[in-house]
């Protein structure tokens, strides 16, 4: 599979975050960033005239503390909750998750591996420490969706999340595409996971780019091998947007 070209100045760039912009952790709250990414998406937005976002699993705030102090456009929550460029956030409204909470905290205090997420309108449990309940965990999250209205469970690396049937990342992306500052630009998505595949289908289909990130079948018709490819394409493709500025550094 074939490295993404570099970009045009009539793009529009969206990153998932775990696995994407950072090596995936252990536990959420273990991630490290790069001290690199967050100084390469605050030159591409400003070439790209704010045309960057950030479409990730992970809540909003969540992704604010991590790019601190850097402020984008993102959807988190797999699109459940998104701040566009205006800076005001909105939510897709959520039932009462508290019977589903009900159900799987016992289940996860009985296996101490296990880690419970609540999040605006999700609950992920995640299972990296404890691979061997996979199965379990799978079927805890489907007796706990029998109990709530209007929801889903998307499965990720390591992770099952009880999420909006409404949301989707490739939703997000078609909110964001038509706001500005992201109208009328061809937008590419960058992520690592299977929750990505549904943003790959949408901008393959506008005739946008889809780069996935690491290892597994995938319908992005590009490839970069782990995130620190992707911020040696994210240099490469700042220089090759601020030309003057880079020459003058």
């Amino acid at each position: 599979m074939l490295e993404p070209p570099l970009p045009d100045a009539g793009c529009a760039l969206f990153f998932d975050f775990d696995g994407t912009l950072a090596e995936i952790a252990p536990a959420p709250d273990a991630v490290v960033v790069d001290p690199r990414a967050t100084g390469l998406l605050s030159t591409l937005a400003s070439a790209l005239c704010g045309a960057v976002a950030v479409v990730s699993g992970r809540t909003v705030a969540d992704i604010d503390r991590l790019l601190d102090p850097l402020k984008l456009p993102a959807a988190g929550v797999h699109g459940a909750e998104r701040r566009g460029h205006d800076g005001y956030l909105r939510r897709i409204a959520v039932g009462d998750l508290g019977p589903a909470l009900a159900l799987l905290a016992p289940f996860v205090q009985r296996h101490p591996g296990l880690l419970l997420e609540r999040k605006p309108g999700s609950l992920a449990l995640h299972y990296r420490q404890a691979p061997a309940l996979e199965d379990a965990c799978l079927s805890a999250m489907t007796d706990a969706m029998r109990h709530v209205e209007g929801m889903t469970l998307l499965r990720g690396k390591m992770i099952v999340e009880l999420k909006p049937r409404r949301a989707g990342k490739g939703h997000a992306v078609r909110s964001f595409l038509d706001e500005r500052p992201f109208r009328l630009r061809r937008p590419w998505f960058f992520g690592d996971d299977v929750t990505d595949e549904a943003a790959f289908e949408f901008v393959q289909a506008c005739g946008g780019v889809a780069v996935k990130v690491g290892e597994g079948e995938t319908l992005a018709a590009y490839r970069l091998a782990h995130p620190s490819a992707l911020l040696g394409w994210m240099a490469g493709a700042a220089a090759a947007l601020t030309p003057r500025a880079t020459a003058d550094r």
